[in-house]
């Protein structure tokens, strides 16, 4: 049987992260580097030379021209969120698959006229990511919804329930019975708080949300099973800089049936990737699941019924350490997942797989959301689908 040929990428723009993805795309068993374009052609060549391109590697002085190359399957597109929308659409018109960088949009309007544009022209979009890949993921995956380990996520409200907390909005009443924790922060040297895409309200206007908010925002939902919260409040004193930008920020996520989750993401403080989540009968831990602090293995904590001994000394049971390895790293994982999607199209006639771009917009919508609730002086805000 024939091998089925690699996937070829081609990257429109040379932003940092564009560095860790072209290294996965040379990792990745069914991708080939094969594009890259920048504004700048001397750009386009250094970035080629020093991100592993092969010698025969395409090169060009403008993004246009990665789009027009009939050779390209793929486009990654790491640039400014406020350029998404534009790239993205041009990128689909031209039956381009597309990697995009998160946060995906400024918005979710603008969101769906990505995903109306890929579907008119049966392209695969997927956003990057990166942690959803790692198998250190579906193993945790398997631990919450294991009912005898970890119990459940929300626990069924029945007469003569002692609720923990119950917080009624608009006759809507909502009862706290478990919780997800996320978090993501790290402390941004001064440069990166000047000159940073991040920080600049035409390039990256979300700011601390869009960047780190986004994982936490997602772990939330990949905990609750992509179940939608119905309200999300923004946490008080979120921190801006000079020109409106969020550099920190939090909220609540509330649930009708009892879930609440919590995060909070920062470009000044000391680096954090934490999940935790409270079930009925066990807690999940993850100390670094945006990135695992080794390349080739990832751990987590899984406590079930949890007490301490007779004397109050110790933990009985005491939490037990779960470690999962990994032949290739987690953006290489992503990567190889995308080309499978790609050549399952390009060369099955499959349909693009809609799962992905789905939970990308649910994580905007959320994103939106806690937007609204911190530009409306912290009220309530619900979702809409």
């Amino acid at each position: 049987m024939a091998e089925t040929p690699k996937i070829r990428f081609g990257f429109i723009g040379c932003a940092n992260i564009a560095r860790r993805v072209s290294r996965a795309v040379a990792i990745a068993p069914d991708a080939v580097l094969y594009a890259v374009g920048s504004r700048s052609l001397d750009k386009a060549h250094a970035f080629a030379a020093a991100n592993g391109f092969p010698a025969g590697a395409k090169v060009y002085g403008s993004y246009e021209a990665v789009l027009d190359d009939p050779e390209v399957d793929v486009v990654y597109l790491p640039l400014p969120t406020s350029l998404h929308v534009r790239w993205a659409v041009l990128a689909a018109s031209k039956k381009k698959h597309i990697l995009l960088e998160k946060p995906v949009a400024l918005n979710v309007a603008e969101f769906d006229d990505i995903i109306a544009a890929c579907e008119s022209n049966g392209v695969q979009l997927m956003d990057g990511t990166m942690w959803m890949h790692h198998p250190r993921t579906s193993k945790m995956k398997e631990f919450l919804s294991d009912v005898n380990r970890f119990g459940q996520l929300k626990s069924s409200i029945g007469e003569g329930m002692v609720y923990p907390f119950m917080f009624c909005i608009d006759m809507h009443c909502f009862y706290f019975t478990s919780l997800i924790h996320s978090n993501f922060t790290f402390t941004a040297r001064a440069e990166f708080l000047e000159n940073d895409i991040r920080v600049k309200p035409d390039l990256d206007a979300l700011g601390a949300l869009g960047d780190e908010g986004w994982y936490c925002l997602r772990a939330a939902l990949w905990a609750a099973d992509y179940e939608l919260p119905k309200t999300v409040i923004a946490l008080r004193n979120p921190e801006h800089n000079q020109v409106g930008v969020l550099l920190s920020c939090g909220a609540t996520l509330y649930w009708e049936d009892g879930k609440v989750a919590t995060f909070y993401c920062s470009f000044l403080s000391n680096t954090t990737m934490d999940i935790t989540a409270f079930g009925t009968k066990g807690t999940l831990h993850v100390h670094d699941y945006v990135l695992p602090y080794e390349e080739d293995e990832a751990s987590f904590y899984a406590a079930t019924e949890s007490g301490v001994d007779e004397a109050v000394t110790k933990w009985v049971p005491q939490p037990s350490k779960h470690i999962t390895k990994t032949d290739i790293p987690q953006e290489a994982l992503m990567v190889n997942e995308f080309a499978r999607l790609v050549a399952d199209i390009k060369f099955n006639n499959a349909k693009p797989e809609k799962k992905w771009p789905t939970i990308s917009r649910k994580t905007q919508l959320l994103v939106d959301a806690v937007k609204a609730s911190i530009d409306g002086g912290f009220e309530p805000v619900q979702i809409q689908e």
